[in-house]
């Protein structure tokens, strides 16, 4: 959503241009909801961590039991989530399937309508990419909307959920406990789990950009307990609250965050592991995990 007119500080009437400079400023948007995200973290920076081949590592049954079915929290205007479908599907560039549809559908939802509508402006897979407008914490409205597209395909869950540099903007807005709550959502709601955890850098930054621009603090900065290693905390709550599995680390993007696969331990003894990414997923040993 756009920022809210009484976060705006003083009382003095902005020219066009000025206001256009705040909004175009990354502390203006207090949800995380960027205008021009992709600008300055370029999809590609996560694509090279992640193998293509990684969904038919994960789901070999595909499409024969209907297709892949991705949740991706937080999509801004669909860059990425467009990069990431074509890096899964191996499609070139300026390339389109007919077939993809059948392969892998993915939901995609953001809390701002103007990205969402760009997003559906300018998507070039309108039958394999949905995108909706939704506050995720909002639990009824996501109730009825996830549902929804869920029982279009006979499911109850998501194969895999894509979370890409949320997690802070949750958890300056809605607390410790807020964070919490939506972690457990995800995993209740995703059989997989791609997690980008902005580290405790990015929450200070974020704060200061805030004052910097006149507009009120976070709400929860000040009072949040989870704080410090944060891609420590995020493995923590959901392996140790919400029955999911850190099984691979694919590394750290060039502005220092992690990507990070759970898997809901339930799915464990049905569903193995690649060995390829057992191999790879050694690499989390590189966390160092420490109690609460």
């Amino acid at each position: 959503m756009a920022v809210p007119t009484e976060l705006h500080g003083g009382s003095v009437k902005e020219t066009a241009a000025e206001k256009e400079s705040r909004v175009l400023e990354p502390g203006a948007a207090p949800f995380g909801n960027f205008p021009h995200y992709s600008r300055f973290h370029p999809p590609e920076q996560r694509l090279r961590l992640l193998p293509p081949e990684l969904l038919r590592q994960l789901f070999p049954e595909s499409p024969e039991n209907g297709p892949i079915l991705g949740l991706d929290v937080g999509c801004n205007s669909g860059d990425l989530s467009v990069a990431l479908y074509k890096h899964f599907l191996s499609l070139p560039d300026g390339k389109t399937c007919s077939d993809a549809s059948r392969e892998f559908r993915l939901l995609c939802c953001d809390i701002d309508p103007v990205l969402v509508k760009r997003a559906e402006k300018e998507c070039p897979f309108p039958d394999a990419l949905t995108f909706i407008t939704l506050d995720f914490m909002n639990q009824r409205t996501r109730k009825v909307l996830l549902s929804s597209f869920l029982s279009q395909f006979g499911r109850s869950v998501f194969d895999i959920g894509f979370c890409m540099s949320i997690t802070m903007w949750i958890h300056l807005n809605h607390g410790d406990h807020g964070l919490w709550e939506f972690l457990a959502h995800l995993s209740s709601l995703c059989r997989y789990l791609l997690v980008e955890p902005q580290p405790w850098k990015c929450y200070r930054a974020a704060a200061r950009r805030l004052r910097k621009l006149g507009l009120h603090d976070f709400d929860h900065f000040h009072s949040l307990t989870i704080r410090g290693d944060m891609p420590n905390q995020i493995v923590q709550i959901l392996t140790q609250d919400h029955g999911m599995e850190l099984i691979c680390c694919f590394g750290n993007t060039s502005w220092d965050r992690s990507l990070l696969l759970f898997r809901a331990k339930q799915t464990i003894e049905t569903h193995p592991i690649p060995e390829s990414l057992i191999e790879k997923g050694k690499e989390k040993n590189r966390l160092s995990f420490q109690k609460q």
